[in-house]
């Protein structure tokens, strides 16, 4: 059984994890809009997996004999300077959610909720590839600017990305792709 400042913090997350893929999402539909196709299938692609980040851990509260509740949302917002500044949003929600996780991973230990703190694990290792690929795509973004052909081969290499090909140019030898 699940003690209440754990399900407390389970359920808080679920509502995070459902957040980041409405945000994305969202941030998909702005790329659409842009042209970048690209992109947009990028981040429609990493809104399924946050809706997977979701779902795992509604099912491992339902598990534990516990009802996973899921929160009213913000909306996420929609309009963006640029597609760095996009990513730059991206990067820094991705970074809140490793200090949301962390603070969880905290509480269970905390708790002496072993079995919560293994079955977090899986997330700590999942948030180092999160920030590590949005790190990748700003410092690339840096790279090549956001004028003329750089910005088109971004766009087509975040597309490869998305269908889990491997891009031609600007993310060889750089993080996890998988991420």
């Amino acid at each position: 059984m699940l003690k209440p400042k754990v399900l407390e913090k389970l359920n808080e997350q679920i509502g995070r994890e459902l957040y980041s893929s409405h945000l994305y999402l969202q941030m998909s539909g702005w790329c659409a809009a842009q042209g970048l196709d690209g992109c947009a299938a990028f981040l429609r692609t990493h809104s399924q997996e946050e809706m997977s980040h979701m779902l795992r851990l509604f099912d491992y509260v339902q598990q534990s004999d516990a009802q996973p509740l899921i929160p009213a949302l913000d909306q996420p917002p929609h309009e963006f300077e640029s597609v760095k500044d996009l990513f730059r949003q991206v990067h820094e929600h991705e970074k809140s959610i490793t200090g949301w996780i962390n603070e969880l991973v905290q509480t269970t230990f905390e708790a002496q909720d072993y079995f919560t703190f293994n079955f977090l694990q899986w997330y700590v290792a999942e948030q180092h590839e999160e920030e590590a690929l949005a790190r990748t795509i700003l410092d690339r973004l840096e790279l090549i600017g956001l004028e003329g052909r750089g910005l088109y081969f971004f766009d087509a290499d975040l597309g490869r990305l998305a269908r889990g090909e491997k891009p031609e140019s600007l993310f060889s030898g750089g993080g996890d792709q998988n991420a």
